[in-house]
């Protein structure tokens, strides 16, 4: 956790008192991301698993398909750069450069994505199901497990569930970056995501759903709220979206079919 966290001093003040302190906070870092040569964007994020970053990145963004795909990945955490390299020479559309979006995330989220991979992605059919128990248990060990949040309040949190357990975490400053993580680590790692859960702490977003959706999750739980747009995938692309799982209360927004309630 040291290299995500940094100390600044700072002047706390009450009604009463007026204290010269040191405070703890999130590092941000700007991480280039490279593919075969071919500059694609900066991302502000925490500065750890940047090779997970770069790879969940690009598989989000459509930009790699499989990790048979994949050369080498060089990542330089003093120029704050990860080169990716494939097989076969893969060079990105130039159209599709000039279409970044910037996204509704924090930590200056970025994507590629645009309405034709709504329309392209398969529907999600896995016959997954979930308890509403198992639900509350898993976010309660998600949030215990947040070590840098406890320590700043600055981050945001990503996991991947079979439902029982959590089996990949990671966190970061920005929301889009640990669902990225996340992902990247089970592509490198081989580690199956199709009809598994995915648990964040942020905004259920249209482009964080899609990027779920690619890896074929069935699921995504979330103590923050959705969006309309968020809402609308969830339901065309056939994942349960749960929002605001707070202490023993969820809002199930979509296919809520996937929810038993015998625990």
């Amino acid at each position: 956790m040291e290299n995500e966290t940094a100390s600044v001093p700072v002047l706390r003040l009450t009604e009463e008192t007026r204290d010269s302190i040191e405070d703890t906070v999130a590092r941000e870092f700007p991480l280039t991301i490279i593919l075969n040569n071919q500059e694609l964007v900066t991302l502000l994020c925490s500065p750890k698993d940047l090779n997970y970053l770069a790879i969940g990145f690009l598989f989000s963004e459509g930009m790699l398909t499989s990790k048979d795909e994949i050369k080498k990945i060089i990542v330089d955490d003093s120029r704050g750069v990860a080169r990716v390299e494939t097989k076969a020479d893969k060079t990105p559309d130039s159209d599709l450069i000039f279409k970044r979006l910037i996204t509704s995330g924090c930590g200056r989220g970025a994507t590629f994505y645009s309405a034709a991979d709504v329309s392209g992605q398969s529907k999600i059919e896995s016959r997954t199901r979930i308890s509403a128990h198992d639900v509350f248990s898993l976010v309660s060990e998600f949030q215990h497990r947040s070590e840098v949040y406890r320590a700043t309040g600055g981050v945001h949190s990503a996991a991947l569930s079979d439902t029982k357990t959590i089996l990949v975490f990671n966190e970061d400053i920005g929301r889009h970056n640990a669902i990225d993580k996340i992902l990247g680590e089970c592509i490198l790692k081989d580690i199956p995501t199709e009809g598994r859960a995915v648990i964040t702490s942020g905004r259920i977003t249209s482009e964080i759903l899609l990027k779920v959706a690619k890896r074929g999750i069935a699921i995504i739980i979330s103590k923050s709220a959705p969006t309309d747009l968020g809402v609308e995938m969830a339901n065309k692309l056939g994942v349960t979206l749960l929002g605001f799982v707070r202490g023993k209360r969820l809002n199930a927004y979509t296919n809520d079919w996937r929810i038993v309630h015998n625990g």
